[in-house]
């Protein structure tokens, strides 16, 4: 049942996921551009931050106030470029280390979380599995228990049965009256 209920939550939420890419999508291609996509300038013409981060491509650095194309063979740009607590790209505002740590915190939170759900789903169907074991085996005693219960009482019925046919409260099947003859 709880598996049921985590897929059917993850089905609205990939649902509402669709639905709202979908309209996204529909403004776009509804929206017609009015202004033709800026021609970027070679990085190193670039004299302010935020027309150099307005390109992709391009890289600014603080120390020396200058843009330089992005180092795309290296993911992280090395020392010999600019610094990274010097560097910026994206946005001017936040430094390349600063972003590094944010993205890396970030990504570890989502993998604890999804291995934290993992780990717990594992151990709830394992914990149910028990459950359901342990249900069996109890089940399976109660039964025991129940047939040598009835086996005793059996044997009991049959001892009484003897008794009573030693001392004539019960006919004899063979001799109904037999002991009332003798009288």
């Amino acid at each position: 049942m709880y598996e049921s209920r985590v897929f059917g939550s993850m089905a609205v939420f990939l649902l509402i996921c669709v639905g709202f890419g979908a309209t996204l999508t529909a403004e776009t291609t509804t929206a017609k551009p009015t202004t033709p996509p800026p021609i970027h300038k070679p990085c190193n013409t670039l004299t302010s931050c935020e027309t150099c981060l307005s390109n992709v491509s391009c890289l600014w650095c603080m120390t020396n106030n200058s843009c330089t194309k992005y180092p795309v063979s290296y993911v992280i740009p090395p020392a010999s470029v600019c610094k990274l607590s010097q560097a910026r790209w994206g946005v001017c505002w936040v430094n390349f280390e600063a972003l590094i740590i944010a993205m890396a915190v970030v990504l570890g939170t989502l993998l604890l979380a999804v291995t934290v759900c993992c780990c717990c789903c594992c151990c709830k169907r394992r914990r149910s599995s028990s459950i359901d074991r342990e249900d069996d085996q109890f089940a399976r005693r109660r039964e025991e228990i129940r047939q040598r219960a009835d086996d005793r009482r059996v044997e009991r019925k049959t001892k009484h049965d003897e008794i009573r046919k030693k001392y004539g409260l019960i006919p004899d099947s063979d001799h109904p009256y037999s002991k009332f003859e003798n009288e």
